[in-house]
C-alpha cells in the first residue's frame, strides 16, 4: 500500500469537509441556517488548519525522508493517533465549540503533532541532516512547537484573565503567526529545496545562509506586527516593521537563486506546476507586502479595527500562499493529479471570494453601502471552491482504481 498517496486523499478530504463548513458559514446569511455560528467557525478553522495543511505537510515530509526507512507501521500509530483527534474535533466543535470534548480532542491533536515531531527527528538519517531542505522543515517543525505555547497558554488565561483579555487574543495571534509565517511557508520552501535539490540544483551556501537567517528572523521580529491591537509603544511598531522588512529581504534572496537557475528549475517542473510556482512567488511577496504595510500605525488600526482585512490576510495566505503550493507538490509527487479544470475553477472561487472580502472590508473603511446580493455572490465563490476540491477528490479515487 502507498501510505502517503492514501494520506494524501485523508488530507484532501478533510479540505473538502473545511470547504463545505465554509460554505455553510456563508450561506448562514443567505438562508438562516439554524446553526451556532460560532462553532461552526471554530470547526472550519481547525479542520482546515489541522485536517487539510498539517495532514497534507506531515504526509510530504514523511513521503521525502521517512518512507525509505520502511517505517509504515510506526508512523500508523502516529497517523492513527491524529486522525482520532482530528475526528473528535470535527465531532465536537459544531456542537459545544470549546468545551469539555472539543478541548479534550485539540489538546490530544498537540501531543500527536509533538509525537511526530519527535518520530521525525529521532530517525532522519545523518546524511538528510546535511541538507539546506532538511534546515528549512526542521526549523518548521520547530515553529510548529513553538506555536502550540498560544493553545496551551489559553486555559489558563480563560480561567483567570476571561476571554476578554488583551492576552487571550495575543495567545491565538502567536499561534496562528508561527503556523502561518514559520511552520506552513518554511516547511513549503524546504520541500522545494528538496526537489531542487534531488535535481542536483543547489543554492550557495552564501545566499542560503543570507536567506535562512534572514527570513527567520524576520518571522520572530514580525510577530509583533501582531501585537499592535494593543495599541503599544511606536517602538513595537518599529520593530514589527522591521521583522517584515527582513523577512521580504530574506525571501528576496530566495526568489534571487530561483531566477538564477531559471532554465534549470523550467525542465524540474511541468508547464502546470511551473504556473502553479510563479502564482505562489507572487501572492507570498503580496501577502508579506500587506504583513509589512500594517507596521504603520494608520494602518495597524484598519487591520484591527475592520476584521474582514484580517479574514482577507488570512485566506490569502492559507487558500492563496499555502494551498496552491501544497496543490504543486502533490502533483509533482503523484499523490495527486491536477487538472486544470480543478485548478482554474479553485481560482475562480478564491478570486470571487478574496475580492469581495476585500471589497468588504474597503466598504465598512469608506463608509460606503454594501451592494445587494453581496453574500449570494459570496456563497457562489465559496461553491466554486467546493467544486474544484470535489473534482480532485473524485478524480483521486479514480486513478487509484484504474493503479
Amino acid at each position: 500500500m502507498n501510505l502517503p498517496k492514501a494520506h494524501s486523499k485523508i488530507a484532501l478530504g478533510y479540505f473538502l469537509i473545511a470547504a463545505l463548513l465554509g460554505l455553510v458559514l456563508r450561506l448562514f446569511y443567505v438562508l438562516k441556517i439554524p446553526i451556532t455560528f460560532k462553532f461552526f467557525v471554530h470547526t472550519h478553522s481547525h479542520i482546515a488548519l489541522l485536517g487539510w495543511v498539517y495532514v497534507a505537510l506531515t504526509t510530504l515530509i514523511y513521503k521525502l525522508y521517512l518512507e525509505k526507512l520502511l517505517l509504515h507501521k510506526k508512523y500508523k500509530y502516529i497517523f492513527g493517533f491524529t486522525q482520532l483527534t482530528l475526528v473528535g474535533m470535527l465531532f465536537s466543535f459544531p456542537f459545544q465549540g470549546y468545551a469539555l470534548f472539543s478541548i479534550i480532542f485539540s489538546t490530544s491533536f498537540l501531543i500527536a503533532s509533538y509525537w511526530f515531531f519527535l518520530f521525525f527527528r529521532k530517525r532522519i538519517s545523518t546524511e538528510d541532516k546535511k541538507l539546506d531542505s532538511y534546515k528549512c522543515i526542521v526549523t518548521a517543525l520547530w515553529y510548529m512547537v513553538i506555536s502550540s505555547i498560544g493553545p496551551w497558554a489559553l486555559g489558563g488565561i480563560m480561567s483567570t484573565l476571561g476571554a476578554t483579555s488583551i492576552w487571550y487574543r495575543l495567545a491565538i495571534y502567536f499561534y496562528l503567526h508561527f503556523q502561518y509565517n514559520g511552520w506552513m511557508v518554511l516547511a513549503l520552501i524546504g520541500v522545494l529545496f528538496y526537489i531542487l535539490e534531488r535535481k542536483q540544483i543547489y543554492i550557495s551556501q552564501n545566499i542560503f545562509k543570507k536567506f535562512f537567517w534572514f527570513f527567520n528572523i524576520g518571522i520572530i521580529l514580525s510577530f509583533f506586527l501582531s501585537t499592535l491591537f494593543t495599541n503599544p509603544s511606536i517602538y513595537i511598531y518599529f520593530v514589527g516593521g522591521l521583522g517584515g522588512t527582513i523577512q521580504l529581504l530574506g525571501f528576496g534572496f530566495l526568489i534571487q537563486f530561483l531566477i538564477k537557475q531559471k532554465k534549470e528549475v523550467q525542465i524540474v517542473f511541468s508547464k502546470l506546476q511551473l504556473q502553479l510556482l510563479k502564482t505562489i512567488i507572487l501572492f507570498l511577496l503580496i501577502k508579506m507586502a500587506l504583513q509589512l504595510l500594517t507596521s504603520l500605525p494608520y494602518f495597524a488600526n484598519l487591520a484591527v479595527t475592520i476584521m474582514d482585512f484580517t479574514i482577507g490576510y488570512l485566506h490569502w495566505t492559507f487558500l492563496g500562499v499555502v494551498t496552491i503550493s501544497l496543490f504543486l507538490f502533490f502533483d509533482y509527487f503523484k499523490l495527486m493529479q491536477l487538472s486544470k479544470k480543478a485548478y482554474y475553477i479553485y481560482l475562480l472561487g478564491f478570486g470571487i471570494t478574496e475580492g469581495l472580502i476585500f471589497y468588504k472590508g474597503f466598504i465598512i473603511w469608506q463608509k460606503l453601502p454594501l451592494f445587494n446580493g453581496y453574500f449570494n455572490v459570496l456563497a457562489v465563490g465559496s461553491i466554486c471552491i467546493v467544486l474544484s476540491l470535489l473534482l480532485l477528490f473524485i478524480k483521486a479515487f479514480r486513478t487509484t482504481e484504474k493503479e
